[in-house]
């Protein structure tokens, strides 16, 4: 019969005393990644979520969560009401993302929600307390949008009529999306959904901008939203950065998603 080996004394005391040690060394030792904050796309007004396609993907394959909820794009209040039910239901960090009138929604949403950490402004509104959507488009020469619109009215609950409008589609193109193929801008123009113009002269509440950092994405060659309008918005609101895409039209994130993207990134990782 083969003798079994026998382990000296000495060995096993000191092999008892090491591997616990060892054991508890590893986790500490080992890497640990925060999970990434969800990004939230606010869509504004003639638009849909869709018009984040390209933006999502670019998210998604960096590895962050995307939330693209449809505006309901009816008055200031139960608007923003809506954006701040969706960000109840996300229990980590989020990066806030708003364009055109999304920007009012976020700037008045985010407020008492310490869940968010950025906001992120693409081509889009960052009103001060009791400015409208309206008076910050005209504040400076350059929009197209009001030539170029039609308004008709919509039934309201409880009865009644309330106006909407939309961009004219022969004009949608050079308004809104000169810089993105034309068939695309024709399904765009097409697809758009009217915005209650209730919605676009609401004073603006206590805005989050005031109390959370803030990106700024200025559309170049906008024709909605004048260029020096976004600026001096993002000025105001000492944007931790602020960058200008030249020739570009207010559908930038259709037209420049790996731009409008990486700003987005850029807020996830400051504040991360």
């Amino acid at each position: 019969m083969k003798a079994k080996a026998v382990i000296p004394a000495a060995v096993l005391a000191v092999a008892a005393a090491t591997t616990p040690a060892l054991a508890s060394a590893a986790p500490a030792g080992a890497a640990h990644h925060a999970p990434k904050p969800t990004v939230v796309l606010v869509h504004g007004a003639f638009a849909d979520a869709s018009g984040w396609s390209g933006v999502i993907e670019r998210l998604r394959h960096d590895g962050y969560p995307v939330v693209a909820p449809a505006n309901p794009l009816r008055d200031l209040t139960s608007d923003a009401a809506y954006i701040s039910s969706i960000l109840d239901t996300i229990p980590g960090p989020v990066v806030l993302v708003g364009h055109s009138y999304g920007g009012e929604l976020i700037t008045n949403a985010a407020v008492g929600h310490a869940n968010v950490k950025a906001l992120v402004y693409i081509a889009a509104f960052a009103p001060d307390q009791g400015e409208s959507a309206l008076e910050l488009t005209g504040r400076f020469p350059g929009s197209e949008l009001g030539a170029n619109l039609s308004v008709h009215n919509y039934p309201v609950p409880g009865g009644g009529s309330a106006p909407e409008g939309v961009i004219n589609q022969d004009a949608f193109h050079a308004v809104f999306a000169a810089d993105v193929p034309a068939r695309t801008a024709a399904d765009m123009a097409a697809s758009q959904r009217p915005v209650g113009l209730a919605a676009l002269s609401a004073p603006s509440g206590v805005p989050a901008w005031k109390t959370l950092p803030s990106w700024f994405l200025v559309a170049g060659a906008d024709q909605a939203i004048p260029p020096a309008s976004e600026a001096f918005m993002a000025q105001r609101a000492n944007s931790r950065r602020t960058i200008t895409v030249n020739g570009a039209s207010h559908a930038v994130m259709v037209s420049h998603p790996k731009q409008t993207a990486d700003l987005i990134k850029e807020a996830a990782e400051a504040t991360g």
